[in-house]
């Protein structure tokens, strides 16, 4: 399968790449992405062949379908990472919480995050790549919480790679901070920068397209890549996900096949919602994809009013800090598949230049008969995790509790809902602690001890061991000097 890019071709790119040409160098002509020139049809046929597979199983036939340049044996290798999750059997348990509300839980991996999902076997994928080539890689990652410590988990002391993590300091949790400044790999460099995650994000896409430090990096016989959702490698295992889920309410009799079902996503850079909309493309039987946002949410206001506008928008820290993005990359590559390079270029360009773009009427009515969408802020979200507690004896994280506001506001009850749960509780204790017994200002590792005893939950040990181990990673700087601190690293 060829891959295609989202604003046209500029003559300095071929016009098709492979898949591993795509996760190698992922900005395309223009400053655009690249995306699959056409999708697999999966269909029924596919959903029943799978109803009794394996999420291994599964993901294999699926990748095969995409037809991508890696051989078989590295997918199996990728793929055998799901076996060190919590339940090798089981990689993503979909757990009934309410009558027709179904979580999705994608957070049983090393780092506890849904970033694992795709990250774990990403990192094989793209070492492999490099070795095969002879090649040597950085790989950039800009991180709001998750991406950081699944891409520092999946790269440690791999071949051929190494990777600088940008971070906006005091805008993680605790947790999150400490997986990431803990890691003492040789390969890996963590940066805090003063400044919020869309400035980690803009300053990797500018390195990603700069020749001028691709020159400098080449002096040092290093090529560029990124372990940001802007690369199709992680998008492609965050469709499998979406699949497995639907089969898993098959399974359990909740639906029949060939039912609808809506995809309830917390989004911030929306990757897992991209994955989503790839799924129902590809055969998954799909009412609508629910987009759920905390306060910073543009994303609402582009799927209500057809308007992407920046103009007099700061970041606000919020209680979901992983959603608090302004420029979702993501979006671009729905744009493309609705309305082509040309008008892509168009918005994408007019956002880059004026922070503004607005959609058609025409436009806007086909990116809502895909999408709906509300927000939840932090007291709303505080209330529906200790609800849904004491209710439904369920215990969430404040990304994910975001979804019960839209789940409320936006489907149809008849409807079975699928809630993607991006974080486990361990990752933003401080919030939960709040919400279940009144904690204020509590530290991560008072307010884990809190839950522990109030839900009767174990802190796992990989959480737990992060606040006696040293932390080797303690450089923050200013945003203008990164580029500078990641050649110095070199």
């Amino acid at each position: 399968m060829n891959f295609i890019q989202t604003r046209g071709y500029d003559a300095t790119k071929p016009k098709t790449v492979s898949f591993s040409q795509a996760i190698l160098s992922p900005i395309a002509s223009f400053g655009g992405l690249y995306v699959p020139q056409t999708l697999p049809n999966l269909g029924e046929e596919f959903l029943d062949k799978h109803l009794n597979s394996s999420y291994k199983e599964l993901a294999s036939d699926m990748l095969s379908r995409f037809e991508i340049d890696i051989e078989k044996s590295v997918i199996d290798e990728a793929l055998a990472l799901y076996d060190k999750f919590d339940d090798a059997l089981n990689p993503v348990p979909v757990v009934k919480v309410k009558e027709n509300l179904y979580v999705s839980e994608l957070y049983h991996g090393p780092t506890r995050a849904f970033k694992d999902m795709a990250l774990q076997p990403f990192g094989v994928v793209l070492s492999s790549i490099a070795q095969r080539n002879n090649e040597n890689y950085l790989i950039l990652a800009a991180t709001s919480g998750d991406t950081g410590p699944a891409a520092l988990e999946t790269f440690k002391n791999r071949a051929n790679v190494q990777v600088a993590c940008l971070y906006p300091d005091g805008g993680t949790s605790d947790v999150q901070r400490l997986q990431m400044v803990t890691e003492d790999a040789k390969n890996l460099k963590v940066i805090g920068i003063n400044g919020v995650f869309d400035d980690a994000q803009n300053a990797l896409k500018k390195l990603l397209a700069s020749e001028d430090f691709k020159s400098a990096l080449k002096e040092k016989n290093i090529l560029l890549s990124a372990a940001n959702s802007v690369n199709f490698g992680r998008i492609i295992f965050q469709i499998i996900y979406h699949i497995h889920s639907y089969l898993e309410l098959t399974r359990q009799g909740a639906i029949v096949m060939g039912e609808k079902v809506y995809l309830n996503v917390p989004s911030g850079n929306f990757g897992n919602a991209l994955g989503g909309y790839y799924a129902w493309k590809m055969g998954v039987p799909v009412e609508k994809i629910i987009i759920s946002s905390n306060e910073n949410n543009v994303l609402t206001k582009l799927i209500k009013t057809g308007k992407y506008d920046l103009r007099d928008s700061k970041v606000v820290s919020t209680t979901s800090p992983a959603m608090d993005i302004l420029k979702s990359s993501n979006v671009e590559r729905i744009l493309f598949d609705m309305f082509g390079d040309v008008r892509t270029r168009e918005l994408m360009e007019n956002l880059e230049k004026e922070n503004y773009y607005e959609l058609t009427s025409d436009e806007l009515v086909k990116l809502q008969e895909c999408f709906d969408a509300d927000f939840c802020d932090g007291d709303e979200g505080k209330k529906y995790i200790k609800d849904t507690f004491t209710n439904d004896n369920y215990l969430m994280d404040p990304h994910t509790a975001t979804c019960l506001k839209s789940y409320e506001t936006c489907s149809n009850p008849a409807i079975k809902t699928i809630v993607y749960s991006t974080a486990e509780w361990t990752k933003f204790s401080p919030v939960i602690a709040n919400a279940l017994t009144g904690e204020v200002d509590a530290q991560d590792i008072v307010a884990l001890q809190a839950i522990s005893k109030e839900a009767k939950l174990e802190i796992p040990a990989m959480i737990q061991g992060l606040f006696s181990k040293k932390i080797v990673q303690d450089t923050i700087i200013e945003k203008e000097d990164i580029e500078k601190e990641i050649l110095k690293f070199l």
